[in-house]
Formats: C-alpha cells, structure tokens, sequence
C-alpha cells in the first residue's frame, strides 16, 4: 500500500493538531499499529510546532504566514517532511544546505518548568532516521522516517 498526502498550513497553533489528526488517521485507517503511530505523531507535533514558532521569514518585518507537512507511507515505512520559510537551522547544526549527520549533542538537565528546547531531540529519539536540512534562504527542512508495524488485524481491515 501507498499513501501519500500533503499540506499547507498556515502557521498558527491550531493547525498542529489538525496535521497530527490527519497522520492518525490515515495511519488507522491502513492498519499501522497504535504505538508506531503515537511515535510519529509526537514527532509530527514537535517538527510542527517548531514550524509554526520558529518558521517565519528571517526579514524583521513579516512573516511567512505558512509551512507545508507531507507524508508517505510506502510498503513498510512512513516518511514525514516539515518544510518551512524561516531562517533555518544555527549554523553549528546544519551548515550551508547540507544534512545533520551527527547526533546531537545530549540535552541540558531538564527542568520540568521549561516548555522549550526538547523537540528536536524528541524526534531523533522517536524516529528511525531524522534528516535536519537548511534551504539557503528559503528556510528549512525536518524529515523522518520510521519503520512500520501493523496491527494483527491489518490484513483483514484491507480485504
């Protein structure tokens, strides 16, 4: 089976439930079992989320009002891309156009008052391969990908 959707959403707080509503949905409805699904989507979130906070333009007078969510589910894997116009990654994590290779360097302790600075590391851990991209100029890119596993009554929901 393959699935594939995408979305232009505008960048405002509402529109990461409905593109996390949306990956669900379609997860169930091709019989992806609940706790792969549940990873992507808090995944999905995070990468979302970040879209909307921190993917406006770079120019100090507006904002790009939008950032685009695709997904595909082919055979066995799910690959989710986050695309947005903002200034992109520092420079010490994504230089120049190319690709994060390198783990992240482990989180500050954690205080359990603190509501950002998580969510990247949250992908990585969520996901089987995470690919943090900037687009000179024209804002970056968060992919992932998993590997899918299905419920024990995917067969019989597809015939």
């Amino acid at each position: 089976m393959s699935i594939w959707w995408s979305l232009h959403l505008r960048r405002e707080a509402a529109s990461v439930p409905l593109a996390r509503r949306l990956l669900l949905g379609t997860m169930d409805a091709a019989g992806v079992d609940p706790d792969i699904s549940y990873d992507l989507s808090l995944a999905l979130t995070e990468a979302c989320a970040n879209a909307v906070e921190h993917g406006g333009d770079a120019s100090p007078e507006g904002s790009s009002g939008a950032y685009r969510v695709t997904a595909f589910l082919d055979g066995d894997k799910c690959r989710i891309e986050v695309t947005d116009s903002g200034p992109g990654f520092p420079l010490g994590r994504v230089l120049h156009g190319t690709s994060l290779r390198a783990p992240l360097p482990p989180p500050a302790p954690a205080d359990p008052h603190r509501e950002h600075g998580r969510g990247l590391w949250l992908i990585e851990a969520l996901a089987d391969h995470v690919d943090f991209r900037n687009r000179p100029g024209r804002g970056a890119v968060v992919s992932f990908d998993k590997i899918l596993k299905w419920r024990e009554d995917a067969l019989l929901k597809a015939s």
